[in-house]
């Protein structure tokens, strides 16, 4: 009964869901400065019987409380609407009026139908046991990321399950996909500063080459994955940037390296620090060289709850061949997403909905600067995402 009528209200309220999401694309802002987002969200709120909590952190994200009529569980719903520096490449009539940003992650359409998911379940809230979070989260794309805010906000303490989907636009939005355990890579960053001796390049043993140490590290560090890391845990290291630029008829005294650990399970990307110190103890000692190393954690590896996860299987294959026609287990990802921070202290699952535009056989993928959203995706995240909480609160 109670499933219907939220069906129906979000049926009736997809067109809105829709405006919100082309309006916020149109407007995507930075993480840490997400002024006019913030404030749009605010202001949807405004005049609803609900509790606001603003500037969460001192930063823009915003918590939102939905009182049902009795006492109960309380569940938090999740969605980011921060933007990334890219420069818009889509076509679309509603394509970003901010110069060099973009919504090339799909926060713009997390938000809308949160928002609108929000909005109807206000309208419920006299038929509704226990609590709803409402999150509205700043700075998913950027170190340390909005979630640590949040959760330091204390206005999660006593959640007793936390739900957030992603889009994904490797299939359409019939498709519903889950995992358990392991799901997202954590993710590290690391820069090493070289430091040898310069001299002429007619003279390089009067010299201790930096180059030649910087370019044996970035050959020898691969080794730490292929001959280090037992071969069943996963682990990813990118050199993604050399600075060693000079005159071509000098050595260089100094070298900048930076580079990306991906990792699916947090003792991994120990063990990686680890063992990148010893190799680079090696250099040192074989080059006669110094080096500078500074090893970031910039997120945590998502890792979906067993039972959470099961809870959601069961409640969604009640559905299936309703409102999407197929709940498939999701692959692994090293992508990094900091709903795994909510996930390290809170029971809860991150799921994924299909956003592939129809009529193409691959889609641009996220951070892309052609990456669109099938609108569809909207109702269908909407739904399951309500269903969920409808059904997670009424467990005793």
């Amino acid at each position: 009964m109670l499933r219907s009528l939220l069906f129906k209200k979000l049926e009736q309220k997809e067109q809105d869901m829709i405006k919100h999401y082309q309006y916020l694309h149109q407007y995507p802002e930075p993480s840490f400065n997400e002024v006019k987002t913030s404030q749009y969200i605010e202001a949807f709120y405004e005049n609803k019987d609900v509790v606001i909590h603003k500037r969460i952190g001192g930063n823009y994200g915003l918590i939102v409380e939905i009182e049902g009529s009795i006492p109960g569980r309380t569940i938090a719903l999740r969605a980011d609407f921060d933007a990334l520096n890219i420069t818009e490449d889509t076509g679309l009539p509603f394509s970003s009026k901010n110069k060099g940003w973009m919504h090339a992650c799909g926060h713009d359409a997390h938000t809308a139908y949160l928002l609108i998911l929000a909005e109807c379940l206000i309208e419920l809230k006299a038929h509704l046991p226990g609590k709803i979070i409402i999150i509205h989260q700043h700075a998913e794309e950027l170190a340390p990321g909005g979630a640590i805010d949040m959760m330091q906000s204390g206005y999660l303490n006593g959640v007793d399950e936390i739900y957030g989907i992603h889009l994904f636009p490797d299939y359409t939005p019939e498709v519903i996909s889950y995992r358990k355990g392991p799901t997202m890579g954590g993710r590290s960053l690391f820069h090493l500063k070289v430091k040898g001796k310069g001299g002429h390049g007619s003279s390089p043993h009067l010299a201790n080459d930096a180059i030649m140490a910087a370019s044996t590290f970035v050959t020898n560090v691969q080794t730490v994955v292929s001959r280090r890391l037992n071969p069943f845990d996963m682990g990813v290291v990118t050199i993604s940037s050399f600075n060693g630029l000079g005159s071509l008829n000098v050595i260089q005294d100094s070298v900048e390296l930076a580079g990306d650990v991906r990792y699916m399970e947090s003792r991994i990307g120990h063990q990686i620090h680890d063992e990148i110190e010893q190799l680079i103890k090696g250099l040192e000692d074989t080059f006669n060289i110094q080096c500078e190393f500074k090893y970031e954690l910039d997120c945590i590896p998502l890792v979906n709850h067993y039972k959470q996860t099961d809870y959601l299987i069961d409640i969604l294959a009640t559905s299936q061949g309703d409102y999407f026609e197929s709940l498939k287990e999701h692959e692994q990802l090293t992508s990094s997403e900091d709903f795994a921070i909510y996930l390290e202290k809170i029971p809860g699952t991150f799921f994924f909905v299909g956003c592939k535009p129809y009529g193409i056989d691959k889609a641009h993928f996220n951070h892309s600067p052609k990456f669109v959203v099938n609108e569809d995706a909207l109702l269908t995240a909407s739904k399951a995402l309500g269903e969920v909480v409808l059904n997670r609160l009424s467990i005793e």
